[in-house]
């Protein structure tokens, strides 16, 4: 008969090949901890060798120097002077939209510019005096502006006596204040401003009483803004607004005593 091949159980088989295995991950594991050692080692040494270095004759320039030479590679560096992070950033080089306060593109100051500058406006209600000054009016009259075709008059009174009888029936406004220059109406009070007032006539619709509508000319006053304002009949005017005149109305300009009474010829 054969002979039989004795075979090892795979129990025993088994088991040295685990033991193996096992002796095999434990040196490595041994080496693995060996370097890791020698590594920790080694920068416990550096560690203590900057920070004793410090403390010898060159130490502190050494420091020094390794600190200057961290910043000037720091691109945040010269912003940064506090030691914190810096807040600061770089802006980006890419085209940006420059805007006005108020939202909107600013103007293009090649391209020509058509509207009004109001120079035309200014030259035209500017005043040459003869001393080679020029007064700016402050007053235009509207286009409804027209010449009266009743005698309007003022009678000037101060107190209970009349000193003075103005026709004011020849053009369609008057100008009323303390610059002789300009004024049609002169006044002489220190209350008054110079462009105080303007009686002005205007071409106004009017209805009459059996509703028919018929353009006629009525007389107006308007304050320019004044220091110490007009009166009618006592009552300080509106600035800069247009108040009706009617026959018998005392007018008063500032702190004034005269009294002007507007009439006309029919009453």
């Amino acid at each position: 008969m054969p002979r039989s091949r004795s075979r090892s159980p795979p129990r025993q088989r088994k088991q040295y090949s685990e033991d193996v295995s096992r002796s095999y991950r434990g040196r490595n594991y041994s080496d693995r901890r060996g370097d890791r050692r020698d590594r920790d080692d080694g920068r416990d040494r550096r560690r203590d060798y900057d920070r004793y270095a410090g403390e010898g004759p060159g130490g502190r320039r050494r420091n020094g120097d390794r600190r200057s030479r961290s910043r000037e590679r720091s691109p945040y560096s010269r912003q940064n002077t506090g030691g914190g992070p810096s807040r600061d950033r770089p802006r980006s080089a890419g085209p940006s939209k420059s805007k006005s306060r108020s939202g909107s593109p600013s103007e293009d100051k090649t391209k020509p510019n058509f509207k009004p500058s109001g120079l035309l406006a200014a030259e035209t209600n500017t005043v040459a005096r003869a001393d080679g000054t020029s007064t700016f009016l402050k007053y235009n009259e509207p286009p409804e502006a027209r010449r009266p075709s009743q005698g309007w008059r003022l009678y000037v009174f101060k107190g209970k006596e009349q000193v003075d009888l103005l026709h004011i029936n020849r053009q369609s406004a008057y100008l009323i204040g303390r610059d002789r220059v300009i004024c049609d109406i002169p006044v002489e009070h220190p209350s008054c401003s110079k462009q105080h007032a303007v009686i002005q006539y205007r071409h106004v619709p009017e209805k009459d009483e059996f509703g028919n509508v018929k353009a006629t000319v009525k007389a107006f006053i308007i304050d320019l803004e004044s220091t110490n304002s007009t009166f009618v009949n006592d009552e300080a005017i509106p600035v800069s607004r247009y108040y009706e005149l009617k026959a018998s109305d005392v007018i008063k300009f500032g702190l004034s005593e005269r009294e002007y009474v507007l009439l006309h010829e029919d009453v």
